[in-house]
């Protein structure tokens, strides 16, 4: 139970974020258009969790690395699953915007 809820959170081993970017991954904000507005990482783009179901069609490779965020983790934790659910590939909890910030 504690390994589905490290997978689930994206605590544990965390990949190279980084790296992960300057390969080319899609960075998806997945706050609220208010809060993007406020703040974001240079790049993002914002897909709020809420219209994920919606507006995953912006996103044109599901071949593509991706990496969400948010404020804490959780949004961006949810945002994973979904995509993962609907067939993307390789979908990265990158947990709360400040702390990923500091792995760019």
């Amino acid at each position: 139970m504690i390994n589905t809820l490290k997978k689930i959170f994206g605590i544990g081993e965390q990949p190279d974020f980084a790296k992960l970017i300057k390969n080319g991954a899609i960075l998806i904000d997945v706050r609220s258009k208010q809060e993007f507005n406020f703040g974001h990482i240079h790049g993002a783009i914002n897909i709020p969790v809420e219209q994920l179901g919606n507006k995953f069609n912006k996103i044109k490779n599901k071949n593509k690395a991706i990496i969400t965020y948010c404020a804490s983790g959780m949004r961006s934790a949810s945002a994973k699953r979904f995509l993962r659910s609907i067939g993307f590939a390789e979908v990265y909890n990158g947990g709360c915007i400040s702390s990923l910030q500091n792995k760019l």
